[in-house]
């Protein structure tokens, strides 16, 4: 592989900005880091002062529903649609993904089990064909004992990097009564009143047959496979609390500032949304990101949806005084990396790790990814 050397850059570490900074890569890893200004030469890339920082690591992105299933029940390939999703993912910055895909056979769209467990071999099939450095997330709702045969297969063939666990019936979690799920599920899947009473009324029920056995045998098979593992929508310091019996040390999305409070004492990593951040708000009128990292609760950024939303959600906490830059930059790379166990690899600039790099200029009032590398090599790039 041919060696590159970006010189004149702001390179952003873990703990602090270089200016004028030179990273030279060999061999796909970052070999050596210095300062002082430097002339351009071959194979050099000049980046004029713009920030070179660590590509994003996306711990949890269900863009790719949407990008199967634009419109309800109107359906692209699979493997198209990864395709496109794989180079829209290098233009925002990501260079490693983890793509969420839900078990829940009572929830709508691809989140069908046989067609998420399609979908979960066809990333993994096409690893060779994808630009970023590209895993799977799976999501188990614990009101779907159908799902778990499959799950279990999935774990056992090491399909899967990251596991989580959810429940979307109403009433807890994300959904703090009935017409907060209709008003979400009815207007996205273009449900009628019927239809989603059905859904709910099958939700519930599941809800009071769920086994915690079932929980504990995945959770199991994963601690045996070293998968890393998350909660999702957590509404409580008990939930909390139960996740640090379980050694579970990543909780998604908490609902409020109180779990969130918990979390941060018992050492529970939170995990918030970019869109969150970047809009100033919960889509489902839960916790605000920016107030949660305010006081000082919240350890990872993921796109949750919204890939662009990444580059311009660590600006916003630079812009709002929340973060400084190297603080909000682990937020998106070394600590989703540290949180699953691949920060000895990739996740920040230190010598020895992959060259999985993005630089940023100002497109006038906001940051512009200009280029994007994994292991060195240029996966994206514009004018």
């Amino acid at each position: 592989m041919t060696n590159i050397t970006i010189i004149n850059a702001r390179v952003v570490t873990p703990f602090e900005v270089l200016k004028d900074a030179t990273v030279t890569i060999a061999d796909s890893l970052i070999s050596s880091i210095s300062q002082g200004k430097a002339a351009p030469s071959s194979n050099c890339i000049d980046a004029k002062g713009q920030y070179l920082l660590p590509g994003f690591i996306d711990l949890h992105c269900d863009a790719i529903e949407k990008g199967i299933e634009p419109r309800p029940r109107t359906f692209f390939p699979a493997d198209i649609a990864l395709f496109e999703l794989d180079k829209n993912l290098a233009g925002c910055g990501v260079t490693t993904m983890y793509h969420s895909l839900s078990f829940a056979d009572q929830e709508i769209g691809i989140r069908a089990n046989q067609m998420a467990a399609s979908v979960l071999r066809k990333v993994n099939e096409m690893q060779s064909n994808f630009r970023v450095k590209t895993k799977v997330h799976t999501r188990f709702e614990i009101t779907d004992k159908s799902a778990v045969p499959i799950l279990k297969e999935l774990i056992a063939e090491d399909q899967v990097s990251l596991f989580s666990f959810m429940d979307h019936s109403p009433g807890q979690g994300q959904f703090k009564t009935i017409a907060s799920f209709k008003k979400y599920y009815g207007p996205v899947y273009k449900k009628s009143e019927m239809e989603l009473n059905e859904i709910i009324e099958k939700k519930l029920q599941a809800r009071q047959e769920s086994s915690q056995q079932h929980i504990e045998e995945l959770l199991n098979l994963c601690r045996d496979k070293q998968i890393a593992i998350a909660s999702h929508d957590d509404d409580s310091p008990e939930k909390i609390s139960w996740l640090k019996k379980q050694n579970i040390g990543l909780s998604e999305f908490p609902v409020n500032m109180e779990t969130a409070r918990a979390a941060s004492k018992q050492g529970v990593q939170t995990l918030l949304g970019s869109p969150n951040v970047f809009r100033g708000a919960s889509q489902s009128k839960n916790l605000n990101a920016r107030e949660a990292i305010a006081n000082g609760y919240g350890d990872i950024l993921c796109s949750d949806y919204a890939p662009m939303t990444l580059i311009h959600a660590v600006f916003t906490l630079v812009s709002l005084g929340l973060k400084s830059l190297p603080d909000a930059i682990r937020m998106t790379s070394l600590n989703p990396a540290q949180a699953v166990g691949i920060d000895q690899q990739t996740g920040s600039i230190e010598v020895g790790k992959a060259a999985d790099l993005m630089l940023v200029g100002n497109g006038g009032h906001f940051p512009r990814i200009q280029r994007t590398l994994v292991n060195g090599r240029e996966v994206f790039r514009t004018c």
